[in-house]
């Protein structure tokens, strides 16, 4: 396959969240009267949607949820998003792929605004056509439908050039549903085995190799 349009994940594909988003986690577990896991252990909480990671790993209901994800956003928007780095030679790929011919976007659960604010700050966001994330009201969460937004605000009305780059098995479904492959990145929270039984049509060791496989699949006149 040959791509044109490159949708990345932000959270263990573009940089390093853990020690902001497991921090910001726990403090909204504690704010529950749970006590909170070490961080090492929290690291599952990377990828899907807040919402899901308290309900399914907690047993919240929807509204408990949707308060424990604000508790989470009291410590996050102040101080956790700065807890974070972008990954070694994550700004080389994305300089590179950009300047031969491809079209980048994210495509991730973290609220838009907050993923641009992340770009900006790791001198990352020049590379982006558009920067596709969650909304704050959760309408727009879910994978799919953060994908869904991107490919409309692109443009793009065929997805058979486009191409899914995400750390996490959610990024694999989600992008299964508008039938885009997924270039599985090793250097994330998601494992081989999560990965391969995803179904990702590729996996890389790190960013040197993600920018490598990306330009040996571009379309051609790129």
């Amino acid at each position: 396959m040959e791509y044109q349009y490159l949708l990345f994940d932000l959270d263990g594909t573009l940089t390093d969240p853990k020690e902001g988003i497991t921090r910001c986690f726990q403090y909204a577990l504690e704010s529950f009267g749970i006590h909170a896991p070490e961080a090492d252990k929290l690291t599952w909480v990377i990828g899907p949607p807040l919402v899901d990671s308290f309900m399914e790993g907690y047993g919240f209901t929807l509204e408990q949820a949707k308060q424990g994800t604000a508790k989470y956003r009291e410590r996050y928007t102040p101080i956790g998003w700065k807890e974070n780095e972008a990954y070694p030679g994550i700004a080389q790929a994305l300089r590179t792929l950009k300047e031969a011919g491809f079209i980048l976007a994210t495509a991730t659960s973290k609220p838009e605004d907050m993923a641009r604010k992340i770009l900006e700050h790791f001198g990352l966001l020049e590379y982006f056509s558009f920067v596709g994330g969650a909304s704050l009201d959760l309408s727009r969460c879910g994978k799919a439908d953060v994908i869904r937004y991107t490919l409309d605000n692109l443009g793009v009305k065929d997805c058979g050039k486009v191409l899914m780059v995400g750390d996490r098995k959610y990024d694999v479904e989600g992008a299964k549903e508008f039938g885009i492959p997924c270039l599985g990145v090793l250097y994330g929270y998601g494992d081989r085995e999560e990965l391969t039984q995803a179904g990702a049509a590729a996996l890389v060791e790190d960013t040197e190799e993600l920018c490598a496989w990306c330009m040996a699949h571009r379309a051609g006149g790129l």
